[in-house]
């Protein structure tokens, strides 16, 4: 039987209501923000595409498909959810410049709305983040106006607890199951071991991130912690937080980090490593399982900010339903907003 995910802490006190997501593509849409400037030549057309009901894999093999070359042809940045309308960038290696009509590409609600040429492939992460247009349904909408408002005013300041989102564990905590056996020693194919090793540290990191947020330090410099400068990948350590760097994680220029487990774990110092090491030896069965197996694994410790900031956040209240705008970095999920207002039914 597969582990099941927690719920994991919640950073202001739990959610305001319950009410349904998803249930129509349109109620969650995504779009993806790339900023890249085009040379207009080169080996590979970039095309945007909006697709509705369909996951990115899917739309990947169908552009191969249009184009006649292989699926190791066609590149995309990130994955995007299924049940959704989202449009999001790929590129198809076409070196020959053989001529390809992408007006007739069709494919189950999706189709290709921008064209441009360019010298190189699109590689994961390179888009820069991504906006949300969110409808959560619920009759007693109109109730919850006021603490909607005052939840959204104390995120604003202080940020969203970066978990992931649960998709990343499967359906039903599967993608752990795999985790455990792969790390047990099962042969797998590159994209399962792939899989199961991303499921397994990012379980692992919300355990650390839930105890953080549990002692109310999830967004608080701790000694020995690895700052993250916001909106980068840029890292330093900080021995003792002093006035200035407390002033600049206050105001969300800086965010504490949490480790990402491997060899090398953990990777702070001080008071964070002895927290980690805490959570990775005494949080259950499951979790020291991974730490152990991930120590041994193939794969370097990390870090990870232990929060996102919400850009542009606005919520609008209908009759029947919350509509939610914002925009996040790349690697953050609108569920781990989400979940801080409302719990999905």
């Amino acid at each position: 039987m597969a582990p099941g995910v927690p719920e994991w802490a919640h950073a202001y006190g739990g959610p305001l209501f319950g009410a349904a997501l998803r249930t129509r593509p349109e109620d969650f849409v995504v779009d993806e923000l790339l900023d890249v400037a085009f040379t207009d030549d080169g080996e590979h057309d970039w095309l945007r595409v909006e697709k509705r009901g369909s996951n990115t894999d899917w739309i990947a093999r169908q552009l191969a498909r249009h184009a006649d070359v292989k699926p190791s042809a066609v590149g995309y940045s990130g994955l995007k959810d299924r049940h959704a309308v989202t449009t999001q960038w790929f590129s198809v290696w076409r070196p020959t410049g053989s001529a390809v009509d992408w007006r007739q590409f069709s494919a189950d609600d999706a189709r290709v709305l921008a064209v441009a040429r360019h010298r190189r492939k699109l590689r994961r992460g390179t888009h820069t983040g991504n906006r949300f247009r969110i409808t959560a349904r619920t009759e007693a909408a109109r109730e919850h106006g006021e603490a909607l408002a005052e939840r959204a005013a104390m995120i604003q300041r202080r940020g969203v607890p970066n978990y992931f989102g649960e998709q990343r564990f499967g359906r039903d905590g599967a993608n752990l199951e795999l985790a455990l056996e792969v790390l047990d020693g099962m042969r797998a194919r590159r994209h399962q071991q792939s899989m199961a090793l991303s499921a397994g540290r990012s379980y692992l990191f919300n355990a650390i991130l839930h105890a953080r947020v549990i002692a109310n330090s999830w967004d608080t410099l701790l000694p020995g912690e690895r700052a993250n400068l916001d909106g980068s990948g840029s890292v330093f350590v900080v021995d003792v937080p002093d006035e200035e760097l407390a002033a600049r994680c206050g105001a969300l220029d800086i965010h504490p980090t949490a480790t990402l487990w491997g060899k090398g774990a953990p990777i702070g110092a001080g008071e964070v490593a002895k927290l980690e090491s805490s959570v990775a030896s005494s949080s259950g069965d499951l979790v020291a399982r991974l730490a152990a197996g991930l120590e041994t694994a193939r794969v370097d410790a990390g870090s990870r900010p232990t929060r996102f900031v919400a850009h542009e956040l606005e919520i609008g209240v209908e009759d029947a339903a919350v509509c939610f705008a914002f925009r996040l970095g790349r690697g953050s999920y609108a569920t781990a907003l989400l979940r801080e207002f409302l719990t999905s039914l």
